[in-house]
């Protein structure tokens, strides 16, 4: 099985990510007409205590895992990463079984502190995934260290399809019996996915270790000197008890690195409600904390599915130059990535946060005529969309700096990052409501960001863009939103053919989207954001695609070395 570079890993695990983010949004469109924005609130309790206590449960291991996985095998010591991969999935089962306990338990007592007792039994619904989750999270984690990322692209596409059906199969049956069992059964899904994502990762757990077999009998005798030879170099016995310290010396940091996005949600799921409920009543807390777990969420993760598939691919490949000493590639790789997935996030950002009324309408719509959904749902959507931006910023950084081994900084990141979130949730809740909570998950995230970007500029130095590109970017930006608050205006006033609100919507989202979708790449190119020379980082296809656009305005190589 052959490794995967950069941009062909990125690609695989952006597409697999698309697939399941897609997935995503089509499974919340049948549980939010069949729970409502309330069962959704629970539903959204449930998935983001769970996140949680998975991420604890795997103790960023995966991510330790594959920084280890990847400077041994660079180095030639295959048996020593074969043990490391042995300790790690014991841990996982030991982990599991803890976690899912735990969550079981503590749900009802849980879900009654964030005042929506109807959460408990979903809660305990999805328990049983913790099962699995963290040995599939483990082994995802190896393979990324070995540079293989098809195995966790298809297990991502069929563990979610098999969520999707699962949740909104269950949903349906027992809503008949009451709501609570309805969003437990969508609850259950996860349990469904967990099981068809781990018989995925065993099968290419198979495959590889069958392959290793045939290479390394192939290798003979001087490979095994070799891995003799780097065995005995080790400054330490490879024993269990050394990797679980040397792999807790690295995850405990990166977990708390990994579950800021999801202690964040977390943290909103449990302070909506309370922060809102004297402002606006709790039922209609409830309702804006149902727009904000069930819709703007699920809309915001899109943009960011890019950066967290860069990440996952840069954290070996940083790795394995760092422990070889060769700065000149760590610097190449940092700009690359930032500058990847500032391109590619932007673009996604603004479709969503501008098409943020009609997409939400046609995607989920509004089954009841909450007066609260019309009003709240599209800025809710777009502010938290945007705050996206700076999340994607923060999460490439921080896995240039997981790869570099400067954990130090990520957790001084996060301390200060959730810090402002808190504070800035009940500072600015009381003046500004939903949007003050939104607004202070936006200042985590540029103070986290800044916090990595600061360190990493200290300790290699890199360009993302020069202050001309800079300033054309900016001028792309502004013309964009220009061009979609144009369009939403004339949509609003002109295009209603079909006279049913949500099939208005649905081609409204789409003029919207496919107008900006066409307008930013070709605006990045008019402005000189983007050249001949950056195609070279781009995949085959896209370089195809977008190479005689280039010739035709008139950029050719010699124009942009002058």
């Amino acid at each position: 099985m052959s490794k995967d570079s950069l941009v062909k890993g990125t690609l695989i695990l952006t597409l697999a990510a698309l697939v399941a983010r897609a997935l995503g949004v089509v499974q919340r469109i049948p549980l939010v007409y069949l729970l409502g924005d309330i069962g959704m609130a629970a539903y959204g309790i449930a998935f983001n205590l769970y996140s949680v206590l998975l991420v604890v449960a795997t103790a960023g291991i995966p991510s330790a895992l594959s920084k280890m996985i990847s400077e041994k095998t660079a180095l030639g010591r295959h048996a020593e990463a074969d043990r490391i991969y042995k300790a790690a999935l014991w841990f996982a089962v030991c982990a599991g079984v803890l976690m899912t306990v735990l969550l079981y338990a503590a749900a009802p007592y849980f879900a009654n502190s964030t005042l929506n007792p109807q959460a408990a039994l979903p809660i305990q619904a999805i328990a049983p995934a913790l099962l699995l989750f963290p040995l599939i999270a483990i082994m995802r984690g190896y393979f990324q260290g070995r540079r293989m990322m098809m195995p966790n692209g298809i297990s991502q596409i069929i563990e979610q399809l098999f969520r999707v059906v699962t949740s909104v199969a269950l949903a349906y049956l027992l809503l008949s019996h009451s709501l609570d069992y309805a969003v437990a059964g969508a609850s259950f899904g996860g349990v469904a996915g967990s099981i068809a994502a781990a018989a995925v990762m065993l099968y290419y757990a198979m495959r590889l270790k069958q392959s290793d077999r045939r290479e390394r009998s192939a290798e003979g005798a001087d490979a095994a000197a070799a891995e003799s030879a780097g065995a005995a170099a080790s400054d330490q016995p490879l024993t269990f008890k050394a990797i679980y310290a040397q792999l807790f010396k690295l995850s405990v940091p990166i977990v708390i690195f990994s579950m800021t996005v999801t202690l964040i949600y977390t943290i909103d799921s449990s302070i909506v409600t309370l922060l809102l409920k004297d402002q606006f009543g709790e039922h209609a807390a409830r309702e804006m904390l149902g727009i904000l777990a069930g819709r703007a969420q699920s809309l915001a993760g899109i943009p960011i599915i890019l950066a967290v598939a860069l990440s996952q691919s840069v954290v070996p490949i940083i790795s394995s130059a760092y422990s070889q000493k060769d700065m000149k590639q760590v610097s190449d790789q940092t700009a690359k990535v930032l500058q990847l997935s500032i391109l590619t996030g932007l673009p996604m950002v603004l479709l969503i946060s501008l098409g943020a009324r009609s997409i939400n309408g046609f995607i989920f719509a509004n089954p009841a005529g909450s007066l609260i959904v019309d009003a709240y749902a599209p800025p809710i959507i777009t502010l938290l969309t945007v705050s996206a931006m700076f999340q994607i910023v923060m999460q490439t950084s921080g896995a240039v700096l997981m790869g570099m081994g400067r954990m130090r900084p990520l957790v001084l990141s996060v301390i200060l990052g959730i810090a402002v979130k808190l504070a800035g949730s009940y500072a600015l809740a009381p003046y500004w409501g939903i949007y003050g909570i939104i607004a202070a998950t936006a200042l985590c995230f540029i103070v986290m960001a800044w916090i990595n970007l600061a360190v990493l500029r200290s300790a290699v130095p890199f360009r993302v863009f020069g202050l001309r590109r800079w300033l054309s970017l900016a001028a792309t930006t502004a013309l964009i939103c220009l061009i979609g608050y144009g369009l939403e205006q004339m949509c609003v006033a002109y295009i209603h053919p079909f006279g049913s609100e949500r099939w208005d919507d649905m081609v409204q989202a789409l003029i919207i989207c496919a107008i900006i979708g066409a307008a930013y790449p070709l605006l990045l190119f008019l402005t000189r954001v983007m050249t001949l020379h950056d195609l070279q980082h781009l995949p085959g296809p896209l370089r195809k695609l977008a190479k005689p656009l280039l010739v035709r305005l008139g950029r050719t190589t010699q124009q942009e070395k002058r």
